[in-house]
């Protein structure tokens, strides 16, 4: 089964790679047709199919022009033809078009759903956002009322709403929906359109769709304040990941460091807030005043540019063991929790390794083999209860129950710091309160993809600068 946010996340992807939404339609089309005339021995009969604004709609209108030559079809229109949504749906209209008998005039819709045999359900599918409104709400309920025998269109309309259409049959696209029950749903057919396989679990711009926008009446802070722990020996790793949260969104980043790394990070941007600790590395005696500032943080990001001495490893251990909020833990925090794994326990977040600090994390050398690889990690992060992204040629980001792979990224990427921009984005993700997963997908396509706009620019002399200035324009195309 799938979630309805999944299968939107899947359709836009699929598009990205390069799928036509025009053939999932037409495939999804055909799928509704044929189960009107196997489930309800539809043919020579008066079929009503009512269509929404979008795709759901379109799915009926394609599923109408396809039933044209067997069956008597009628398609009701929710809403004017003007109002349809998308492009997808709008060619489904015109191709249907003087081939079929369309409606968008309600007043007639009593005696069409009393004359029908069977009455198609197009008219919101997953599309729906909270309760029914006007006309679907009115339609809904003369549906149900009919008696009529009703086929709902990948989920039946409303689901999850305190109205929704009772069919008898459904046919599920792709796969079943989370929610959907033989009781909600009537016979559950799921019919597969067309998406390839190997882009079922490929992350793209549909990890967008679970990106928080700002709202119009937010305040500083309310969209995510980010404490990054890192810099002594190292000052560009929290820097880097300082500029690359603010650029995915973050209001604030607040830059603990120790006192060595102060004025080299503070002039990196006078965007950060830096807070100098008291020695050349981190130290015991700073603890209070790393738990006082991370009191008013959403997310921490810890590791980048620390250092690894075994007195820094057991201050990060002590850290991220006594913080309650979402964590990033990147670079030396790696290495400091593969000594004390316990440290973990009872936290939530996101660890960054690639394949040797996944080695010293978890003792395990990885396969070469993807799958075998994938199940390994899996197990692990199942383990510990934390989301890993493991960063390779194919990035796997797993929470230990599911499974997706980033390969969006470039031979460029493999300069200093673009692990310190993905720490730095995925914090500010997480740090806008989004779950550790779908920060962790999305931050590993935003690094990747914006790494490849960086790319088509500056070719193998990219930066990670180059990088971090580049994720604006991802957002930019993404977020709708």
């Amino acid at each position: 089964m799938i979630s309805q946010e999944e299968m939107r996340v899947l359709d836009r992807n699929a598009e990205f790679y390069g799928v036509s939404i025009q053939s999932l339609m037409e495939n999804a089309g055909s799928a509704v047709a044929d189960a009107v005339l196997k489930e309800f021995d539809g043919r020579g009969k008066k079929i009503l199919i009512l269509c929404g604004t979008g795709n759901n709609g379109g799915d009926g209108l394609t599923a109408a022009r396809r039933l044209k030559d067997t069956a008597n079809v009628t398609v009701v229109l929710a809403r004017n033809a003007d109002r349809i949504a998308t492009k997808e749906a709008k060619e489904a209209y015109q191709k249907a078009k003087g081939q079929i008998k369309i409606v968008d005039e309600l007043a007639s819709v009593d005696e069409l759903i009393s004359s029908a045999d069977v009455v198609v359900d197009g008219l919101l599918g997953i599309g729906v956002r909270g309760e029914i409104v006007e006309p679907y709400a009115t339609l809904i309920k003369k549906v149900n009322s009919s008696g009529k025998p009703i086929l709902s269109i990948d989920v039946p309309s409303g689901l999850g709403a305190s109205l929704t259409v009772q069919p008898n049959v459904t046919v599920a696209l792709h796969d079943e929906k989370i929610g959907m029950t033989p009781q909600n749903s009537g016979k559950i057919i799921v019919a597969d359109i067309g998406i390839p396989h190997e882009l079922i679990d490929r992350i793209g711009p549909g990890e967008f769709l679970y990106y928080p926008r700002k709202k119009d009446e937010s305040h500083k802070g309310d969209n995510g304040r980010l404490l990054i722990i890192g810099g002594g020996p190292f000052t560009g790793a929290p820097a880097f990941a300082g500029l690359a949260a603010y650029r995915i969104g973050v209001d604030v980043v607040h830059v603990s460091t120790p006192t060595i790394a102060y004025q080299a990070i503070a002039s990196f941007s006078p965007n950060f807030i830096v807070h100098p600790l008291a020695g050349a590395s981190l130290l015991h005696d700073d603890l209070p005043e790393i738990f006082e500032l991370a009191h008013g943080m959403d997310a921490v990001v810890i590791g980048p540019g620390l250092g690894a001495s075994d007195h820094t490893l057991s201050v990060i251990r002590d850290i991220i063991s006594t913080l309650n909020i979402p964590l990033v833990i990147d670079a030396d925090a790696i290495t400091a929790v593969s000594r004390n794994l316990g440290c973990l326990k009872n936290k939530k977040g996101v660890i960054t390794p690639h394949a040797r600090e996944y080695l010293t994390l978890s003792g395990e050398k990885l396969p070469d083999d993807l799958k075998q690889k994938t199940e390994m990690v899996k197990a692990f992060a199942k383990k510990i209860g934390f989301t890993i992204l493991l960063k390779g040629h194919v990035d796997v980001v797993t929470d230990g129950t599911s499974v997706k792979y980033n390969v969006t990224h470039n031979p460029a990427m493999t300069v200093g710091g673009t692990g310190d921009s993905l720490a730095g984005i995925v914090g500010g993700l997480l740090s806008k309160r989004m779950k550790p997963f779908e920060a962790a997908r999305l931050g590993a396509f935003v690094n990747g993809y914006a790494g490849n706009l960086a790319y088509a620019e500056k070719s193998y002399g990219m930066m990670t600068s180059d990088l971090i200035e580049k994720i604006p324009k991802a957002l930019l195309e993404f977020v709708r």
